[in-house]
Formats: structure tokens, C-alpha cells, sequence
């Protein structure tokens, strides 16, 4: 009886030796994508009231665990019924994030300036645009997950379903963990500097740190809004290159980072006018 025990925890270990391993190799593969969620979340994730950062977070990161939930038993389905699929999800996630790319671009160089009593009325509404503020960064998460859960999927094809499973499944819960923890820390940043000032009498070194903090969030906010609006047209024309072939074969001597940002710009492009095109017909219709 004791013998049997000993070989099934010995049959767990070595199932835990592959799992750690495949999820190494899994990690490696997903490490590009990961630096772009954590642009694009950490982005996403900033612009609220202090008060508000990290509740906002935590419904954020609460959407990105559903995300997963409904996104990984998805995946192994359709890998096993109809691989294609997969791809089709991907592209038109691509065009999702190209557009929303090229949305904040196109805001930024035209967007006019507020007048006060917009601003003041904003204020007024701000739980209703902080609800839309997470619901749109959870489904730009659900995008970047699917290209994770795929990526992570497509590493361990060979290897047995349980370990399939397992390993999909934790390079998920590390991506969301890992992700989420790091913004956490950015948005934090100011908090953490003003209690470095307080418990130094606004003294020495810990003061000096605690000022450096509390001014590079600002500086941090704005680079991460310039990142995230990058990584999100990367990771769109990157999914183009990689699931479309004859996207793929096109520009052989372009750099792969300029061709993939072409890409997304153009497939961006294409998106506003579509969208906006369609809005407007729909409106002179209704007249």
C-alpha cells in the first residue's frame, strides 16, 4: 500500500518536473506579448483618482481571470474540432486592437480641447466612465489573452493533453499575476513616495527617493500611454504577419517591427473609416 503511495507521488512529481519545464518554454515564447499587456494594461490602468486605482485595478485584473477562464477550455475545443478557427478569432482580434490604436493616435493629433464646463461635467459622470474604462481595458485584455492562451497552447502541441492543460494554465495565471502586479506597483508609485518623504522627516536619502517617485509618475503615465498606443499597433500587425500568409510574404526585406507596425496602422486605418463610415450612413438613414 505504501509503495503505491510513493509511486503515484513520484508519478506527481514527475508530472510537475515537465509541467515547470514546458511552462519555461512557454514563458520564453510568450515573453514579447507579455511586455505588450503590460504597456497596454499599465496604460489602461492609470487616469483615475488615487482612490479609485486600485479597486479599478482589481475589477480589471478580476475581468482578465474570467477572460482566461472562458478563453482556455475555448481554445483546446476548437484545436481539437476545428483548428482554423483560431486563427479567424485571432485576425479579427487584430482588427480590434488596430483600430483602438489608431483611435488614440487620431484623438491625440485632432482631439480639441476641452472647455470647463466639459471637463466639469466628466467629473460629474466619472463612475460611468470609469465602468466603460474597464470594460474596455478587459476587452483589450481578452484579445492579448487569446494570443497568449494560443501561443502558450501552440508550444506544448507534442506533448500530452494533461500536461497541454496544465501548462496553458499556468502561463495564464502567471501572465494575469505578473501583469497586474507590475501595474499595481506603477500606479502606486506616488503613494509610495509621499510615505518615503513622511517617514524621513524630509530628510536624506529615503527623501530623495520618495521625491524622485512621486515626480517620475507623471513622466511614467505619458510614456506608457505613448507605449501601450504602440504595443497595441505591434501586437494587431504582428497577428497579421503571423496568421495571414500572404500578409506574411509581403515586404520580405522590411524590418519585421516597421512591417508589422505598417501593417496595423493601415489595418487601423481601414477600421476608422469602416466604423465611422458605417456610423454615419446609419445616421443619415435614420433621418
Amino acid at each position: 500500500m505504501a509503495s503505491g503511495i510513493f509511486a503515484i507521488l513520484d508519478d506527481i512529481a514527475a508530472l510537475m518536473d515537465d509541467v515547470a519545464l514546458a511552462s519555461k518554454v512557454a514563458t520564453k515564447q510568450t515573453a514579447g506579448i507579455l511586455g505588450d499587456d503590460l504597456a497596454v494594461n499599465a496604460e489602461k490602468a492609470t487616469g483615475f483618482l488615487a482612490s479609485r486605482e486600485v479597486p479599478v485595478l482589481l475589477a480589471i485584473m478580476k475581468g482578465s481571470f474570467i477572460n482566461k477562464l472562458i478563453i482556455v477550455p475555448i481554445a483546446f475545443l476548437l484545436q481539437f474540432l476545428f483548428p482554423p478557427a483560431i486563427k479567424v478569432i485571432l485576425v479579427l482580434g487584430g482588427l480590434y486592437l488596430a483600430f483602438e490604436g489608431v483611435e488614440k493616435i487620431i484623438e491625440y493629433l485632432f482631439h480639441r480641447q476641452k472647455k470647463s464646463k466639459e471637463v466639469v461635467a466628466e467629473i460629474k459622470d466619472g463612475e460611468d466612465e470609469e465602468k466603460t474604462k474597464v470594460k474596455s481595458a478587459v476587452m483589450t485584455d481578452f484579445i492579448l489573452s487569446i494570443e497568449i492562451v494560443i501561443i502558450a497552447l501552440g508550444s506544448v502541441l507534442d506533448r500530452s493533453l494533461t500536461i497541454q492543460i496544465l501548462t496553458v494554465s499556468v502561463v495564464a495565471i502567471l501572465a494575469t499575476i505578473g501583469v497586474y502586479g507590475i501595474v499595481a506597483l506603477i500606479v502606486r508609485m506616488d503613494d509610495a513616495g509621499h510615505r518615503l518623504i513622511k517617514h524621513s522627516n524630509h530628510k536624506g536619502f529615503l527623501n530623495a527617493v520618495g521625491k524622485t517617485l512621486v515626480k517620475a509618475l507623471p513622466i511614467v503615465i505619458k510614456s506608457l500611454g505613448v507605449i501601450g498606443t504602440i504595443a497595441l499597433i505591434l501586437v494587431s500587425g504582428g497577428i497579421f504577419d503571423h496568421n495571414i500568409d500572404q500578409v506574411h510574404h509581403l515586404l520580405p526585406g522590411v524590418p519585421d517591427m516597421a512591417k508589422q507596425f505598417l501593417y496595423g496602422m493601415i489595418a487601423g486605418l481601414m477600421m476608422i473609416a469602416i466604423i465611422f463610415g458605417g456610423k454615419k450612413v446609419w445616421n443619415l438613414l435614420r433621418r
